[in-house]
């Protein structure tokens, strides 16, 4: 299932190296206030604190006043920088090429990286999850296989979502499209469920956090989400991290949407590597100078030893992101994001 993914995550840590692009900035003049667009699963009010963090240092660097705007649908996110309405945003990886092909002014500035400090291991999971309860179903052997999802109910978080649609669409319809019985199977076969299609109810979180909750609840035997997303709110109770057959289970004092789940488990049944998401600029908005100072502040030391934006890993501040080693927010260019373009093809 995941070896076209995997091979494309290879071939982008062949050529990462050698990509360059420079910034257009089309922007002659600055505004006094930047507005960034948060998608919904940073848009809680859980972490408030650590969008305020980031934005307080931006202030600080630029002078510029910094505006949060929160969502609770991907789209509104993806609009609002492609359109102007923000001038920056932190979005998925899928998000910001939706982003880009709406307008080509809009391009990535930064991305987290992975424990290396570097753009290698700049990667996060895509999980698909059942509960425990009901997790037998999945295994085949000594692992897990996703043969018995056919006919589920099943939850995505957006259409919009890397790890919560276009990722897991792509692997489920690699794996059953090998099957004499599904090979005509389509992403777009998975957007609806009911009778005579490939799942028997489809759902959608609108954030990694709703989604996770409609498996929990018992909306959907199956759902789609990221760890990175749900970490602030459960704890690993049996097996290794990021690996199928790992069981979670929500913390006794999870923020909500999970303080109605609290102590639930799942388990997972797949996990799928995804690149990083970035912090994205619409260049017609911010001129090359300001470009460069972003850059400057966000790749700073401030922001990579600031412990409310990457958080340590035994702290419980719920931040954006864990500090497990050398992480911090570098440089990013469009052709990074090409193995996910190669997804919808």
């Amino acid at each position: 299932m995941k070896k076209s993914l995997l091979f494309l995550l290879s071939l982008l840590m062949l050529f990462v190296a050698g990509c360059s692009s420079s910034s257009s900035g089309g922007a002659s003049g600055d505004k006094d206030t930047l507005t960034i667009a948060w998608l919904p699963n940073e848009s809680g009010a859980d972490l408030t604190e650590a969008r305020d963090e980031i934005g307080k240092i931006i202030e600080e660097k630029t002078g510029k006043k910094v505006k949060h705007q929160t969502t609770t649908d991907y789209i509104v996110a993806i609009e609002a920088v492609a359109n102007g309405n923000a001038d920056m945003a932190f979005l998925g990886a899928q998000g910001y090429i939706e982003a880009h092909n709406k307008n080509d002014k809009v391009l990535p500035l930064v991305v987290p990286t992975g424990a290396s400090g570097t753009l290698d291991d700049a990667v996060y999971y895509s999980w698909l999850a059942a509960e425990k309860d009901n997790a037998d179903q999945y295994k085949e052997g000594d692992g897990f296989a996703i043969d018995n999802i056919q006919g589920k109910k099943f939850s995505f978080v957006s259409n919009s979502s890397t790890s919560g649609f276009k990722v897991p669409s792509t692997g489920i319809v690699d794996y059953f499209s090998e099957k004499a019985e599904f090979k005509d199977l389509t992403a777009e076969d998975l957007l609806e469920g009911g009778d005579g299609n490939f799942f028997s109810e489809v759902l959608y979180g609108g954030s990694h956090q709703g989604s996770a909750v409609n498996l929990l609840s018992g909306k959907a035997d199956v759902a789609a989400f990221c760890d990175t997303c749900v970490n602030n709110y459960v704890e690993l109770e049996d097996g290794e991290e990021n690996r199928p057959g790992a069981i979670y289970k929500v913390k006794t004092d999870a923020a909500e949407p999970f303080n109605t789940v609290t102590g639930k488990e799942f388990q997972l049944i797949s996990v799928t590597p995804v690149l990083n998401a970035p912090f994205v600029v619409n260049t017609d908005n911010i001129s090359e100078d300001l470009q460069a100072q972003l850059l400057e502040v966000m790749t700073s030391d401030e922001i990579t030893n600031n412990e409310k934006v990457f958080v340590p890993e035994d702290s419980e501040f719920s931040g954006l992101f864990k500090k497990t080693a050398d992480e911090r927010l570098v440089e990013v260019k469009d052709e990074w994001f090409n193995p996910i373009r190669e997804l919808s093809k």
